[in-house]
C-alpha cells in the first residue's frame, strides 16, 4: 500500500494503472503516426494529446471499479464488470478521439482499431486480473493475538492476500484467554523477535483487544521495529486493508493520538467553492431528468412530488432534506419511523426505479447549493435513529463533525442500510471519511457513485 494525500493507494493497481496507460498511450501514438499527414500536426500537439487519452480511459476504468479488488466474485460476475466497462468506455473513448486534435489526419479505420485495442485491454484487465492477483507475491504477516480481532484480520488476509499480505502464522499473547483462531496455525510460544527472524515476517498486526498488563511486551515490538519489521496496530490495518476504521476494535486514544480528522479553513473554503460547483452543474445537466420525474410522480400517486425529511446534520443540528417522493403518502400514516427495507411495500413503482437509479436523491443538489449539505460525506439520519444509534454503537457522534453528503464513502462501499448492523458496517465507513476527507478522496468518491448508479449496486 502507498499513502499518498492521506489515500492509501495498493501497489498492485497502480502498477496496473500504469501498465494500463502506457499501453493506451503507445496504441494511440502508433495509430495516429501511421496516418499519412500526421507531420503537419507535430509532437507538440500529438503526443499531450495521446497522454490525456490514456489517463482519461484509465480514470474512467478506475471509476467503472475495473481496478477495484472483488473478493469472492464469479466469473459470471466478472464478465458482467467487463461487459459493463466495455458497454460505457468505448463509445466515450471514440467522441474523445474525434475531439483531439489529430482527427482530421486519422481514418475510421485506425480510431476503430485504437478503440478495438482498448476493448481487448478491458477484457484481458477484468478477466484476467484475477489470476494474475494470485501470482503476485505479497508480504509475509504475523498476527499476534489468537481472539476476535485476529480471526478478522486472517478473514482480511485471506480476502486477497497478493495485496494485503500472506498469513504465516499467530502468535498468542500471554494473556489470551479467549482462543478463537485454528490452533494448528498458532506458532510456537518463543521470543517474538526470533519468531519473526524464523519465520521471514515482513509485518506484525497486533490484534490484541487488550495491549496492557502483560498480552504484549512493548519492548518487544519495539525490538522487530528496530530489526526493520513493519509493526501496525488493528485498527491501522483495518484503515488501510478495507477502507473502513473498525468500532469494535477502536480505542479512543487512536482517534485522538493519531493523524487525520483536519478541519482547516483552506480544506473548508475548498470543498464549499467544490460543493457550489459541482451542484449548479449537476442540476443544469440533471434539469431534463428531474422534470420528468416530477410529471411521473404526480401522474402516479399525485402531489406532493417533493418529499421533505428532518435529518441531523453538522454538529448534530437538524435540517429539513429534499428528496422526490418515492413512497405513497401514508407511508408512515401511524407516525412511527421505520427502516427502508429490500422490496419494501410502502414504495411506488416509479419510486423504485428512481431509488435504484439514486434519482431520488438528486433535489439534495439544493441542500448543497444553501450549505445544509456537501456533495460527498455522511448520509444524514432523522433524529429518531440517531438517538438510538448513538446509545447503540460507540462514535457514533463522530460522524456528525463534517457536513452530510448527498453521496459518501459508504454509500460507495457498502449496501443501502435497513438495520443496527447495517448502521455499525456504514459507520466504519463513514469514521474513515471523517477522519481522511480530501479533494482526492471525494472525486473518487463521486466517480465510484457513477459506478453504483449504473450497476444499480445496494439500491433498494
Amino acid at each position: 500500500m502507498l499513502k499518498v494525500l492521506r489515500q492509501y493507494f495498493p501497489l498492485r493497481t497502480l502498477h496496473q494503472a500504469a501498465i494500463d496507460a502506457a499501453l493506451l498511450l503507445s496504441a494511440a501514438l502508433i495509430a495516429v503516426l501511421s496516418q499519412a499527414g500526421t507531420e503537419t500536426v507535430g509532437w507538440t500537439v500529438i503526443l499531450p494529446s495521446a497522454v490525456f487519452f490514456a489517463v482519461a480511459m484509465v480514470g474512467l476504468n478506475t471509476a467503472m471499479g475495473l481496478y477495484r479488488h472483488h473478493g469472492g466474485a464469479s466469473s459470471s460476475d466478472a464478465f458482467r464488470r467487463v461487459a459493463l466497462s466495455v458497454v460505457i468506455s468505448v463509445p466515450i473513448a471514440l467522441v474523445i478521439f474525434n475531439l483531439l486534435p489529430w482527427s482530421a489526419v486519422t481514418s475510421a479505420p485506425t480510431r476503430y482499431s485504437t478503440l478495438a485495442a482498448l476493448g481487448l485491454l478491458l477484457l484481458m484487465r477484468g478477466l484476467g486480473g484475477r489470476w494474475g492477483a494470485k501470482a503476485m507475491t505479497g508480504s509475509r504477516v504475523m498476527i499476534v493475538g489468537v481472539g476476535p480481532d485476529a480471526e478478522e484480520v486472517r478473514r482480511v488476509l485471506a480476502d486477497d492476500p497478493a495485496r494485503h499480505g500472506f498469513l504465516v502464522g499467530f502468535y498468542p499473547g500471554v494473556k489470551d484467554d479467549e482462543y478463537v483462531v485454528d490452533p494448528r496455525k498458532t506458532l510456537p510460544q518463543r521470543d517474538l523477535l526470533e519468531a519473526v527472524r524464523e519465520n521471514k515476517v515482513t509485518e506484525v498486526v497486533v490484534a490484541l483487544r487488550e495491549r496492557r498488563g502483560g498480552n504484549v511486551s512493548l519492548r518487544a515490538l519495539l525490538d522487530c521495529r528496530l530489526a526493520g519489521v513493519k509493526v501496525t496496530d488493528v485498527s491501522s490495518f483495518f484503515e488501510r486493508t478495507s477502507g473502513q476504521i473498525r468500532v469494535d476494535s477502536l480505542r479512543a486514544s487512536w482517534l485522538i493520538y493519531g493523524d487525520g480528522f483536519r478541519q482547516g479553513v483552506l480544506r473548508t473554503v475548498v470543498k464549499r467553492c467544490f460543493d457550489i460547483v459541482c451542484s449548479l452543474v449537476l442540476l443544469i445537466l440533471a434539469s431534463p431528468v428531474m422534470l420528468l420525474t416530477a410529471l411521473l410522480v404526480l401522474l402516479e400517486d399525485g402531489a406532493p412530488v417533493f418529499y421533505r425529511q428532518t435529518r441531523v446534520g453538522l454538529g448534530g443540528r437538524t435540517f429539513e432534506v429534499i428528496k422526490f417522493r418515492s413512497m405513497r403518502r401514508d407511508a408512515e400514516k401511524d407516525g412511527k419511523p421505520r427502516w427502508a427495507s429490500a422490496n419494501d411495500d410502502r414504495v411506488t413503482r416509479i419510486g423504485r426505479i428512481i431509488r435504484r437509479l439514486r434519482i431520488d436523491e438528486l433535489p439534495q443538489l439544493f441542500n448543497v447549493l444553501i450549505g445544509e449539505m456537501s456533495l460527498v460525506g455522511p448520509r444524514p439520519e432523522r433524529p429518531y435513529f440517531v438517538d438510538q444509534l448513538v446509545k447503540d454503537i460507540p462514535f457514533y457522534s463522530v460522524r456528525h463533525c463534517v457536513k452530510p453528503g448527498v453521496t459518501g464513502w459508504a454509500q460507495v462501499r457498502y449496501q443501502y442500510g435497513s438495520s443496527v448492523d447495517d448502521s455499525i458496517e456504514k459507520l466504519q465507513y463513514d469514521l474513515y471519511y471523517v477522519k481522511n476527507h480530501t479533494l482526492v478522496l471525494d472525486i473518487a468518491v463521486l466517480f465510484e457513485t457513477v459506478r453504483v448508479v449504473l450497476t444499480g449496486e445496494g439500491a433498494q
